[in-house]
Protein backbone atom coordinates (compact mmCIF):
# COMPACT_ATOMS: atom_id res chain seq x y z
CA UNK A 1 0.00 0.00 0.00
CA UNK A 2 1.26 3.18 -1.21
CA UNK A 3 1.87 6.09 1.72
CA UNK A 4 -1.04 8.17 -0.48
CA UNK A 5 -3.27 5.08 0.05
CA UNK A 6 -2.17 4.85 3.65
CA UNK A 7 -2.95 8.52 4.69
CA UNK A 8 -6.31 8.35 2.87
CA UNK A 9 -6.96 5.20 5.34
CA UNK A 10 -6.38 7.37 8.00
CA UNK A 11 -8.56 10.01 6.61
CA UNK A 12 -11.82 7.56 6.49
CA UNK A 13 -10.72 6.68 9.74
CA UNK A 14 -11.21 10.23 11.00
CA UNK A 15 -14.29 10.72 9.17
CA UNK A 16 -16.00 7.67 10.48
CA UNK A 17 -15.04 8.83 14.17
CA UNK A 18 -16.83 12.17 13.39
CA UNK A 19 -19.88 10.36 12.11
CA UNK A 20 -20.02 8.47 15.33
CA UNK A 21 -19.65 11.33 17.17
CA UNK A 22 -22.40 13.24 15.45
CA UNK A 23 -24.93 10.58 15.75
CA UNK A 24 -24.34 9.54 19.23
CA UNK A 25 -24.42 13.31 20.17
CA UNK A 26 -28.14 13.32 18.45
CA UNK A 27 -29.27 9.76 19.89
CA UNK A 28 -28.87 11.27 23.14
CA UNK A 29 -31.35 14.16 21.88
CA UNK A 30 -33.75 12.02 20.73
CA UNK A 31 -36.75 11.44 22.25
CA UNK A 32 -38.35 9.05 19.24
CA UNK A 33 -37.61 5.75 20.18
CA UNK A 34 -37.78 4.54 16.10
CA UNK A 35 -35.57 7.33 15.58
CA UNK A 36 -33.28 6.42 18.09
CA UNK A 37 -33.22 2.75 17.61
CA UNK A 38 -32.39 3.78 13.63
CA UNK A 39 -29.65 6.03 15.28
CA UNK A 40 -27.96 3.52 17.19
CA UNK A 41 -28.22 0.89 14.72
CA UNK A 42 -25.94 3.47 12.20
CA UNK A 43 -23.43 4.51 14.91
CA UNK A 44 -22.94 0.28 14.68
CA UNK A 45 -22.97 0.06 11.64
CA UNK A 46 -20.15 2.83 11.26
CA UNK A 47 -18.38 1.71 13.81
CA UNK A 48 -17.99 -1.63 12.56
CA UNK A 49 -16.54 0.30 9.15
CA UNK A 50 -13.86 2.29 11.71
CA UNK A 51 -12.60 -0.98 13.21
CA UNK A 52 -12.43 -2.77 9.35
CA UNK A 53 -10.67 0.66 8.91
CA UNK A 54 -8.34 0.19 11.57
CA UNK A 55 -7.63 -3.49 11.08
CA UNK A 56 -6.63 -2.65 7.84
CA UNK A 57 -4.45 -0.24 9.15
CA UNK A 58 -2.63 -2.39 11.39
CA UNK A 59 -2.34 -5.28 8.88
CA UNK A 60 -0.05 -2.57 6.65
CA UNK A 61 1.58 -1.45 9.49
CA UNK A 62 2.95 -5.00 10.43
CA UNK A 63 4.07 -6.07 6.98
Amino acid sequence: MTQKELLYVEDAIGHEQSIISILDETANNLEDEDLASFISKQITKHDNIRERLMNLLEEKSNE
